[in-house]
Formats: structure tokens, sequence, C-alpha cells
């Protein structure tokens, strides 16, 4: 069953006074969702580096606790494509709306059963394996939120502006990181030593809260017009995940690479930078949610400057140069946190999420104009949603690994070559930043 062809036609057909409230609805609803979502996410990856090791595995060595404690947050990686792949299907099957509140719900009960979990020393053996069954239903959703949260704002959003529109989805990620660490950081502070008890559980819980506001919010927008115009057509594809992967396996797989970049530094430089900060910069774990707390707040302010500039320099120019800056600041970034200087340290994380933000601001639309409209939930999520196994997901664990037996150096040239696949994906890219994207023909 598909979009019912009334509301689709109202879609279409609304005037310009209702178009301008629908765009605006539909950039509202999409940062809404997608903060909720992340803000989720987030919190188990700052869980997963102060609190976990201790709860969930709490007879392991330190070292071996981290990396285990890591090891649950790669997982919610792993299932972030299939979630892809399901909510792809039903995205390009239902359409945006629908699907979006559906992975929403997902989040929230996921989420929120984490709050109540019991510890290891409680239930034993059975504690971290729920931990781990939540994290991938966590993964599952985060997986089939990202692409219908862009589409829907970049959907409706002027065809002249879709880098900017795209975008505003994507501060979802600071919003998420400010929201899941300042929460964390003041629960830290004000819990005192009950935080490892039970203060760390609140802001799981509050993430209901959060789930009734966004839900208010994408129940009150219309389906995209894009998608509303394939389902008068009556050109919905029946199996449209397997239809992408037949007709657009280049375009997949260069979407996932050109990641690499933004994906494998950016958990590097938040989720294990907060055990790197206090453990070898010398620093509080409050000063390090802190650290990472500002910084997510200067992104929020500069993705939709640097997607707003895509749609004037071209999607690729800004991309790259995100993409390099990232490179030239890997080995100075550990460099400058080995000072241990406090204003150093606070300020060279504020400024290492800058290369970041230059090509999150991009991305969304950068990858998301690559596929036709109606395969471009599929299409789209899992090309995004596969960087994040052998980028984003082991990204902790894989420094963990490398600065016990190798030092911080080879966390830096990891990252250069990230740069390196990133810059040669998005050569071999197609760019469709000037097509007008509900031409089936340009596709071809």
């Amino acid at each position: 069953m598909v979009l019912e062809p009334g509301e689709a036609r109202r879609a279409r057909t609304v005037d310009e006074k209702e178009r301008g409230k629908q765009i605006r609805m539909a950039s509202i609803a999409s940062v809404v969702g997608t903060s909720i979502e992340w803000y989720d996410y987030f919190l188990f990856g700052t869980a997963a580096a102060v609190v976990f090791p201790d709860v969930f595995f709490p007879s392991s060595t330190h070292y071996a606790g981290t990396l285990a404690s890591f090891a649950t947050y790669a997982v919610g990686f792993g299932a972030r494509p299939i979630g892809a792949a399901i909510f792809g299907h039903w995205g390009d099957r239902l359409g945006r709306k629908a699907t979006l509140i559906v992975t929403l719900l997902l989040m929230g009960v996921a989420s929120a059963l984490i709050g109540v979990l019991p510890g290891t020393d409680s239930i034993g053996i059975a504690a971290p394996i729920i931990l781990v069954v939540l994290r991938i239903l966590q993964g599952i959703a985060v997986g089939g939120e990202w692409s219908g949260s862009v589409l829907l704002s970049m959907e409706w959003g002027n065809k002249k502006r879709r880098g900017l529109m795209a975008s505003w989805p994507q501060i979802g990620v600071p919003i998420g990181l400010l929201l899941g660490t300042v929460a964390m950081s003041l629960l830290a502070r004000t819990s005192g030593d009950a935080f490892k008890d039970w203060g760390w559980r609140i802001p799981f819980l509050f993430s209901l809260v959060l789930v009734g506001i966004g839900l208010w919010v994408r129940l009150r927008v219309l389906e995209s017009p894009l998608f509303a115009e394939v389902v008068e057509q009556k050109k919905v594809a029946k199996v449209p995940v397997a239809d992408v992967i037949r007709h657009h396996p280049k375009e997949i797989v260069l979407s996932a690479l050109v990641r690499a970049s933004e994906q494998m530094p950016f958990y590097i430089l938040t989720t294990f930078a907060l055990t790197y900060i206090v453990e070898d910069a010398g620093q509080t774990k409050t000063f390090a949610l802190n650290a990472i707390a500002a910084a997510a707040a200067l992104e929020l302010i500069l993705i939709p400057v640097f997607g707003n500039l895509s749609d004037t320099l071209g999607r690729k120019r800004v991309y790259a140069i995100g993409s390099i800056a990232l490179a030239i600041v890997a080995f100075p970034y550990f460099a400058l946190l080995n000072t241990e200087v406090g204003i150093v340290v606070f300020l060279t994380v504020m400024v290492a999420a800058i290369p970041h933000a230059i090509q999150y601001g991009p991305q969304a639309s950068l990858i998301a104009e690559v596929f036709p409209t109606k395969l471009r939930y599929g299409g789209a999520g899992i090309g995004y949603q596969l960087s994040s196994v052998f980028a984003g997901g082991p990204a902790p664990l894989l420094a963990t690994w490398l600065l016990h037996d190798f030092g911080w150096w080879a966390i830096s040239a990891v990252m250069v070559l990230a740069s390196l696949i990133t810059l040669t994906a998005l050569a071999l890219l197609p760019d469709r930043a000037q097509v007008d994207i509900a031409d089936e023909a340009a596709y071809v």
C-alpha cells in the first residue's frame, strides 16, 4: 500500500502560501526528528565512554572494559545499513512521512529501555546482551531516519537551494550531540557518586518526552511533492531497494566511500576523544563533555553555512575543501591535546570540528541527488549508512587499539588515509547539483 492519491494530489497542488508553510514545516520536522534520533544515539556513545565499562563490564580491566563498551557501541553502526534497507523499502513505497514516524518511535522506545536496564551486578550476563539488542534497534532506527529527513526537507525546498534545504536535517547531529553531552555533563555534576548508579539513566528516559514532541511536529507536515508526483504517475517501485542496488551500485558504493573523512574522524573526535581527553590530556570528564558540547554548538552554526555555500560554489568543491582540512589538522590535533593545557585542549576540540562541518553541510544533497526520486530513500540511505560499518562504528574501537599498541600518531595517519579515500570517491561520484532531480531521464 502506498500514499493515497488524494493526499498525494494535495501535496502537489498546494498554493504558494501553503507551500511556503509546508517548506518551513518540512524543515522543522526534519530538524526536530533528527535531533531527537541523534540525541538518543549519541547518549549511548557518551555513556559507552564514561559509564558502561563500570555498569555492564565491571569485572574487566579498564582497557578491556573500554574495548567491550566501544564494541557494543560499534554494533549499532552495523545495524544502520539494515535499517536503511528496511525503511528504504517502505520510504520509497509508502512515503517519507509515514516511515519517519515509525523510525522515531523505534528509537525512543529502545533508548528508554536502555534507561531502565539493570547492570551486570543485578542480572548478570543478560545485561550486556540486552544492551547489545537495544543498540541494534537504535542502529536500525537511525539507519532509516537519515534519508527520510533529508528528502522531506530537500524535496519540498527550492530547486536552487537544495544544498541549504538538505543541510537543515544535518544540524540534528550537533543538536543531538549537544543535548546528549550537556545532559550527561549536568547529571555527572549534580548527581555526584550516584551518577553511575542512576544519574546516567535520566537522559535516556527523557527521550520519551522528546519523541512526543517530534511526533506532534511530523504529523503536521504533508508528504514531499516529488514523491507525491511519483504516486500520481503510478511509478512507485515494487521492490525499490532491489532496484536501486541493481541499477545504481556505483553510486551506492561511492556514496559510502565519500564519507570516509567525515564519518571516521567524527567519532574519533567525539566519542573516543572523551576517553583520550581524560586519560591522556589530563582533564576531567566534565571538561571533556563541555569541550565536545562547545564543538557541537559551533557545528550547529557552520553546517547550514556550508550547505548554503555549496549551492553557489558547488557540492564537490566545498566537500573537497573539508576533506583536505581534515587531513591538515589530523596530526596537530593530538599533539595539541598532549600539551595538557586546558584552554589549548578546549580550543583544539572546537577547531577540529570545522572540517567535519565543511563536509557535513553539502553531504546530504551531494548523496541524495545522485539517485532518482522513486529510489532515492533506499539508495541514499544505504549508501550513507554503509560507511557506518567500515568507518564510523569501528572508529573508537580502532583508535583505542591503535593508541594502546602504536601511539596517537597512528590514529592521525588513519585519518589522513580516510581523507585520501574520500577525495578519490568524490572525483568519481556523479555531480547532479544542477539537474532537475524530478526528471528520470537525468538518471539514465
